[in-house]
């Protein structure tokens, strides 16, 4: 077995692995949220800086397409398969990464808009953390805008999913 066989292995664990740490963050402190705070006030911390608060989300991002919850469903299961198929070429660390939190963010919410109410297929997102000036958005949302981050910086350095860079012109 040559290296490159070896690491591919080894990148789809650590893809893995990054994705189920999201995910648990994301169903327990959701479980917290929902068990904790049904009939209690906001929560404001750090002088205001964070405020903890339940919502549930039927639409996208910022609560837009609230009528749209089964289209956004579709498109997340897509992600998740997109990812797994892509993940037999992975050989970057920064891609495993990366897709990890891609993946877990995507199934957190999915979970939710599978088994919540207002019924199968059709749940609505609990978002819990706010920020001044901010929708209210939940640890699957953060790990989401942090490998889009990603996705730019790796675009940025040239790093392929294959841990290859382009190779450069010479003048």
């Amino acid at each position: 077995m040559n290296a490159g066989t070896q690491e591919r292995p080894r990148r789809v664990v650590l893809l893995i692995a990054v994705a189920l740490f999201v995910v648990a963050a994301d169903v327990i402190s959701k479980a917290v949220v929902v068990a904790k705070m049904a009939d209690h006030p906001p929560i404001r911390l750090l002088g205001g800086a964070l405020t903890i608060t339940l919502t549930r989300n039927g639409g996208a991002a910022f609560s837009i397409g609230t009528s749209m919850t089964i289209v956004f469903t579709v498109s997340a299961l897509g992600v998740v398969v997109y990812i797994l198929r892509t993940a037999r070429n992975l050989r970057s660390i920064g891609w495993a990464v990366t897709l990890g939190l891609l993946l877990g963010g995507a199934t957190g919410n999915l979970l939710d808009r599978i088994f919540r109410a207002p019924g199968l297929f059709q749940g609505h997102v609990v978002d819990w953390i706010q920020l001044p000036d901010w929708p209210v958005f939940n640890l699957a949302d953060s790990a989401i805008v942090c490998a889009g981050v990603l996705v730019v910086l790796l675009a940025l350095l040239g790093i392929r999913m294959d841990g290859t860079r382009p190779a450069r012109e010479s003048a």
